[in-house]
């Protein structure tokens, strides 16, 4: 199956200094939403073509016992070298009962049956970042529009192991997403082709480096 990225998301601790550092920089801020049953809440940084997701904790009960406690988002903002980060993909042709990889059904509170998440099984692995899928979302037309901080041009995550796993693997083949073994936990968001030849390196407010 083709996989196309929807979009990524950062798990941080400080959802109000990283947004308002993006914000600063000129980047849009969409509207922000509450998980209901997962216990997170976000805010959203929407592109023509894709999104850049700033994900924290708003209730760490909910989140360990409801029925997103296997993405186990507690335990990743707490683990030392546990992978902030989220890969969210869609499809760009095939029958929606496909799966691209060996993983469970996430069903979230805040979805309508049967509309459900496939999540990869390496979500027990906190060293990688989780993989989900969206089987309910039909291929769609990305249009990457023209102009400053307007479309996702690239992705590129560093997970500091020795080998990827099978499922990570998988992901390679996904538009406009790179994976590579690194160093530390980093994501180069590359914006507009880095049509302006500037970067601003946000750490250590955020593991992310964005080019546009």
């Amino acid at each position: 199956m083709d996989l196309e990225l929807d979009h990524v998301f950062i798990l941080t601790k400080h959802p109000k200094e990283a947004g308002d550092l993006l914000v600063s920089m000129g980047l849009d801020e969409s509207f922000s939403r509450d998980h209901p049953g997962q216990g997170t809440a976000n805010r959203r940084f929407v592109f023509s073509n894709g999104m850049l997701e700033i994900l924290y904790v708003r209730d760490s009960e909910e989140a360990k016992h409801g029925p997103a406690r296997n993405l186990r988002f507690p335990e990743r903002i707490q683990k030392e070298n546990a992978s902030p980060f989220g890969i969210v993909l869609t499809r760009t042709c095939g029958s929606e009962l496909d799966r691209p990889y060996s993983g469970w059904t996430y069903q979230p509170d805040y979805f309508e049956p049967p509309n459900a998440f496939h999540v990869g099984d390496n979500s027990a692995i906190l060293e990688e970042p989780l993989s989900i899928y969206v089987p309910f979302i039909a291929p769609v037309t990305r249009i990457a529009e023209i102009g400053t901080f307007k479309s996702i041009s690239r992705v590129r995550i560093s997970i500091p192991l020795k080998k990827m796993s099978e499922t990570l693997s998988t992901l390679q083949s996904a538009d406009r997403l790179e994976l590579e073994l690194g160093a530390e936990h980093m994501m180069i968001l590359t914006l507009d082709h880095g049509r302006c030849g500037l970067a601003k390196d946000l750490r250590p407010v955020l593991p992310l480096i964005i080019h546009w």
